[in-house]
């Protein structure tokens, strides 16, 4: 099924997931890791999406998203994916194939929905057995001291 065209006016929030090539465990690196965190928190910083939330599990990302006025969500996941790429080549000196073609997304639709996606994000690393509490798990947004965008400036049911 084609994903429909979600163009620069159309708003909303997003749970997001990428892979890695070939499912790679590129982010137990804490070096890679703290990486894409730069990257995620560059974009965050330029307006060109507000984020709510986020894991960055070994071979994979979920993250909770809602793209800025001139952002597209394809626009601001290919920021995200292409920024780290980028970064990886030129501060690590790699030419290794980062990312699986493609994402995965899904329309947050009301306050319940959200929860049920946050929920999600902060128990996977738990269900992965990786820590026992979500804010242990020192690459989500879980763990004490990351600045999020609050979900309540988004809805308000």
């Amino acid at each position: 099924m084609a994903k429909p065209h979600r163009g620069p006016n159309h708003e909303g929030t997003f749970f997001i997931t990428a892979n890695t090539w070939e499912r790679r465990q590129n982010f137990r690196a804490d070096t890679l890791a703290k990486l894409l965190l730069d990257v995620l928190y560059d974009y965050r910083r330029k307006s060109r999406y507000l984020l709510h939330e986020f894991t960055l599990m070994p071979e994979h990302f979920h993250l909770i998203i809602t793209p800025g006025q001139q952002t597209t969500l394809e626009r601001a996941v290919q920021l995200i994916r292409g920024g780290y790429s980028y970064r990886v080549g030129k501060e690590l000196n790699s030419s290794l194939e980062i990312w699986q073609p493609g994402f995965a997304d899904h329309e947050i639709r009301d306050t319940r929905d959200y929860a049920t996606h946050k929920t999600y994000i902060w128990e996977n690393a738990v269900r992965r057995k990786l820590v026992e509490k979500a804010d242990e798990y020192v690459h989500c947004s879980a763990y004490p001291g990351f600045e999020l965008d609050p979900a309540s400036e988004i809805f308000r049911d």
